[in-house]
């Protein structure tokens, strides 16, 4: 059989649409996320590859997590999060949590409604964010505002990507009765560019996800990690602006990512609103925040 390893699509946490451990977050917690990072990396691969029966993945997936638990040492990623995880007495329940979606990208083609669809993020998205949060020590209470920005920047990767989901993998996340609505088939995906319909269906979807960032809003200023409370301030920014493009742009033919002056420009933006906040979060505590 060939092995996880064999099957990386050769993609970085450099390359994601979203900062991925960046040089904002402190040292002594990047080699932690960075090992999470691959591990979760290799698992997307191995349910996204374009030939390998489900049967096989299946099995490479169950291969990865029995990695991760102790009983084997076949998987390089698997050793290196085990052993971050040991080192700093972490679960391994998010990691699982993964390798939970990883398993219903495999097995699960379709979404029935918006319900449907976040419990696939519950899985899929929340779960990288917890785990940041557990690294850095932060509270438990404050998961909701996270679950809400996971779910909503899952949701953005899914209407960027909805057409090449469709064409390479035959996998719909736009939830049908979104789709029925609208008056629009699945197969339209399949097209160069949205009907009328379809793109209702997919500006209402963006709209949701308006709904979540919305909720989300508060989480950066409720982070103690002045470091950590600061990337996530960029990453809201960043998909507060991915939002409103997709609410006006045609995912199937026209451009919905950050360029380069977009990422610089808004990243910027993110650190001032964030350190905006946490000026006012000092004032209001009256001490400094931590690992300024």
């Amino acid at each position: 059989m060939v092995t996880p390893a064999e099957l990386r699509s050769g993609k970085g946490h450099r390359d994601e649409n979203f900062p991925v451990a960046s040089r904002l977050i402190h040292p002594r917690y990047r080699a932690a996320i960075l090992a999470f990072y691959e591990f979760v990396r290799t698992a997307d691969d191995i349910a996204d590859h374009a030939t390998l029966a489900a049967a096989e993945k299946l099995a490479l997936l169950d291969r990865l997590e029995a990695t991760l638990l102790g009983s084997g040492d076949d998987d390089p990623v698997g050793v290196a999060l085990r052993s971050q995880l040991d080192m700093r007495q972490l679960s391994p329940r998010h990691a699982q949590d993964l390798l939970t979606a990883f398993r219903m990208d495999v097995t699960k083609l379709r979404y029935s409604d918006w319900n449907d669809l976040i419990g696939y993020c519950t899985y899929s998205a929340m779960p990288v964010g917890r785990f940041v949060l557990d690294v850095h020590g932060e509270s438990r209470a404050i998961w909701p505002a996270n679950d809400a920005l996971c779910a909503a920047l899952q949701i953005i990767n899914h209407l960027q990507d909805c057409g090449k989901d469709y064409r390479d993998l035959d996998r719909v996340y736009i939830p049908l009765d979104a789709c029925a609505a609208a008056g629009a088939a699945v197969n339209e995906l399949g097209a160069d560019r949205a009907s009328p319909a379809l793109a209702g269906a997919l500006h209402e979807l963006a709209r949701r996800s308006g709904d979540l960032l919305r909720a989300s809003r508060p989480f950066s200023a409720s982070i103690e990690d002045t470091r950590l409370a600061l990337e996530v301030a960029v990453i809201q920014t960043y998909a507060e602006r991915l939002v409103v493009l997709l609410g006006g742009r045609d995912p199937l033919s026209q451009r919905v990512h950050l360029g380069k002056a977009g990422v610089a420009g808004f990243g910027l933006l993110g650190l001032l609103w964030g350190a905006t906040r946490r000026v006012g979060r000092m004032l209001a505590a009256g001490h400094k925040p931590q690992d300024a």
